[in-house]
């Protein structure tokens, strides 16, 4: 994605500290630069705004106001550059767990804007990859132990081998062009209604 395309989102309570933010953005080449100073309603706001990346600056934040960004990070799902002028060690290990991409702790310089924020950006997008790889993983291991117990209630009641049940849910599923995992899935609902036992 190319940088003036990106929409930015720059949430600021500080007018001068904003405005160094925003000309480290546009000279770096983001053009879609959008500053709120209010933080009430952000996550409305947020949503009206449909930015791609968010830039929060926190000159001296308390516990709460760090709590309530990092809850607003974990849901907006996107990029988050995060900048304060001080911090601790249970604050960065919460900035981590939320998903804050970029956590800069006293580093507010025009000219660090552009790095911080192509990190934040490639940092997420390498997070949301090993999630989204983590999630099919996890599918694939869900889906074979129904394909497993589908293949242990046919051969049990058919007294047919491992493989035969399973060339048996194959045959079918190309039959009723479904897949096998849909095959097994029902296979196994249906034993469970007429034979509740077998689910125990």
């Amino acid at each position: 994605m190319k940088s003036h395309t990106i929409a930015v989102l720059v949430i600021d309570e500080n007018r001068i500290r904003a405005s160094i933010i925003e000309a480290g953005l546009h000279e770096a080449g983001y053009g879609n630069v959008t500053i709120v100073h209010d933080i009430n309603g952000i996550a409305r706001k947020i949503s009206e705004i449909n930015p791609d990346v968010i830039v929060i600056d926190l000159e001296n934040p308390n516990r709460d106001m760090l709590e309530n960004m990092f809850q607003l990070s974990r849901a907006v799902k996107r990029p988050i550059a995060m900048f304060v002028d001080r911090s601790d060690e249970a604050s960065i290990e919460a900035a981590v767990d939320a998903g804050v991409s970029a956590y800069i702790v006293d580093g507010l310089k025009q000219e660090r804007v552009r790095p911080i924020l192509k990190m934040a950006i490639s940092r997420f997008n390498a997070f949301a990859r090993l999630n989204r790889e983590l999630e099919e993983t996890r599918g694939e291991l869900e889906n074979r132990k129904v394909i497993d117990r589908a293949k242990g209630l046919l051969m049990k009641s058919r007294g047919i081998s491992e493989e035969e049940a399973y060339a048996l849910m194959r045959k079918t599923a190309m039959n009723q062009n479904r897949k096998i995992i849909d095959i097994a899935q029902s296979l196994v609902t249906a034993i469970g209604l007429l034979d509740p036992g077998e689910n125990a």
